[in-house]
Parts: C-alpha cells; sequence; structure tokens
C-alpha cells in the first residue's frame, strides 16, 4: 500500500498532549510476560506519566478533542471487563496506560469511563476473523498453539479509576496489508459492568492507537512476528493515520529493557473526550475513506466473514 488515503472533508479536531514519563529499568530480571505484566501498584512510571501529564494540562496544551476515526468492520460487541486480554497468544509484551480526561472541561479525569481496546494477533489475526488473510505469508491462525478463544482473544475493556486511568496487559499487536501496526479503542460512558462486559451507556469517543515505525520494525524481525512476511505498511502510507502525533493516537513508548526489546515495552497517552458527545464509529467514514476504509476490504487485505451477530462490515471501515 503507498501514499496516503485521507478524508479531507473531516474536521479534525486537536488532541491533547500525550503522557511521558520514564521506565524505572531497574535491572528487570524476570523474563516474559510475568516480569512485564507484574502490578506493583504505583511504579515510577506511572508517577512519572502522572506528572508529565499534570505539567502539560497546567501549561495549557490539553486543547479539545482527539480525532476520530471509524471503528473497522472487525469490530465484536460485548467484550470482556479484564485487564489482561492476551489469553496466551504469544508476543512482546505490551502494557498500556490510558488516561481518559474532560477536554471541555479543563481536562479533569472521567472517573468511571469504560476503555474498550481490541486488535490483531503478531500474525495479523483478529479474533472472531480467524480465518481471514492477513496478506504476505503468514501461517494459519490455528498454528500459533495458544489456547486462546477465537472469539474473544486480544479484546476487552477496564474501567477507569479517580484520576481517569485505564491498564491493559497484551502484546505488541501484528500487521496486515494494507494497514500499518495499530489498536483500535472506543471511550464509553454511562454504562455498568453486568456479566463480566460492560452495558449501556453511549460512546463518545472512537479512535486508534500507533506505534512509531523504528520500534514497530524491529519487533517484527522477532519470533513469532518474523512468520508473517510481506510488505509493511509505515505510517506515512496508513490510510487512516493522518501525521498527527498523539493527537491522532501516536502512543508514547518506553522499553522495558532498552536492549532488549523482546520484554516489552509500555504505552502512554492520554484521550481527550466529550463525555456528553457520541461517536460510535459505524458508517462515520472518518479517519479516510477511500482505498480500502470501505466496508469491502481491497485485494489482499483480511477478507474473512463476520460472525451472524455483529454489526455489517460495510457499515465500518478498514480496521
Amino acid at each position: 500500500m503507498t501514499g496516503n488515503h485521507k478524508d479531507k472533508s473531516i474536521t479534525r479536531r486537536r488532541a491533547i498532549a500525550v503522557t511521558g514519563g520514564t521506565v524505572a529499568a531497574g535491572g528487570l530480571a524476570v523474563a516474559g510476560y510475568q516480569a512485564a505484566f507484574a502490578d506493583t501498584g504505583t511504579t515510577a512510571t506511572d508517577a512519572a506519566a502522572t506528572a508529565t501529564t499534570t505539567a502539560s494540562e497546567s501549561a495549557g496544551s490539553c486543547m479539545t478533542l482527539m480525532s476520530s476515526v471509524t471503528e473497522g468492520p472487525y469490530y465484536l460487541d460485548n467484550a470482556l471487563v479484564r485487564k489482561d486480554i492476551t489469553e496466551g497468544k504469544s508476543g512482546v509484551p505490551l502494557t498500556l496506560r490510558l488516561t481518559v480526561v474532560d477536554a471541555t472541561d479543563g481536562c479533569t479525569p472521567v472517573a468511571g469511563a469504560a476503555v474498550e481496546i481490541w486488535h490483531c494477533d503478531a500474525w495479523g489475526y483478529y479474533s472472531g476473523y480467524t480465518t481471514a488473510n492477513p496478506g504476505g505469508s503468514a501461517p494459519a491462525e490455528s498454528e500459533d498453539g495458544s489456547t486462546a478463544d477465537d472469539n474473544t482473544y486480544l479484546r476487552g475493556y477496564q474501567i477507569a479509576n479517580a484520576n481517569g486511568v485505564v491498564k491493559f496487559e497484551t502484546i505488541f499487536p501484528g500487521w496486515y496489508t494494507p494497514r500499518t501496526c495499530h489498536i483500535h479503542l472506543k471511550v464509553h460512558t454511562g454504562g455498568q459492568k453486568e456479566d463480566g462486559t460492560y452495558e449501556g451507556g453511549k460512546v463518545n469517543y472512537t479512535g486508534q492507537l500507533f506505534f512509531a515505525d523504528d520500534i514497530a520494525e524491529q519487533i517484527f524481525t522477532l519470533e513469532p512476528y518474523s512468520k508473517h512476511s510481506g510488505s509493511y505498511t509505515t505510517l506515512d502510507n496508513d490510510m487512516v493515520y493522518d501525521g498527527g502525533g498523539a493527537s491522532s493516537g501516536l502512543l508514547t513508548l518506553k522499553a522495558v529493557h532498552k536492549k532488549d526489546p523482546s520484554k516489552g515495552y509500555k504505552g502512554f497517552l492520554t484521550l481527550g473526550v466529550d463525555p456528553d458527545a457520541e461517536n460510535t464509529g459505524a458508517g462515520s467514514g472518518g479517519g479516510g475513506g477511500g482505498g480500502g476504509e470501505g466496508g469491502t476490504p481491497p485485494s489482499g487485505a483480511p477478507t474473512g466473514t463476520p460472525p451472524s451477530d455483529t454489526p455489517s462490515a460495510s457499515a465500518s471501515a478498514s480496521s
């Protein structure tokens, strides 16, 4: 995929500054998910990120709202409320720390907001669409050897605490033709946790999270990502990412171990939303309307058939 495909008729909203923070490297001795996902309360990283956010907001960098895009054809309703969404899927550990604030009220935290994320696995497959072709050359999704539920892996909700913060434990997403590496998300308010999922309320924001090319391309040389070969789409050539940095969902990433990317990353972003607005992302055409962003994926893109209980792909844009 070459060239950008942007819907210039969509009014882009300016976004608040991304949170930062330095990771306390501290000689991480334990390898694998347990080390990268250890939950030890308020860490040095969390404290630094919070301090950076507070300083940025005080400086008046909280502008208006995040840029919204469409939800994509691979959305499934009724994701589980949980912090760890991996379900045993292999990949480089990724811990996300997202802060939801009200951009219409001085960037005050939106406590109780439900943040929902979903993304593909290391080879480009989405749960619920496991027969879809990720483009290039990749093993069949069933060959990854995990015990993940084909309808729920790498999907989930978290409810924001009093500071508007949610945390997820997942893996670094893979890629598929013609998209760059990304994570989808929605911010919901007004609903409640029920039967293990989130019910009611409304969607205030629909967007995507993105990753710096140099980090993504380094990750994709590692197992199991390296088993998926083909032409990777960089940020500049992605049909959704518009070059707006944090305003368009670009994460700040910190390596758990600078010399060993396989140990994982921590990602930070502050999401400025309007709790009174509604933006489901379905059928809006935002975030680039052409070449593969419609309901029918272009040649080479995933072509799996959505489950019967999901929204029609024709009502949304490319995942």
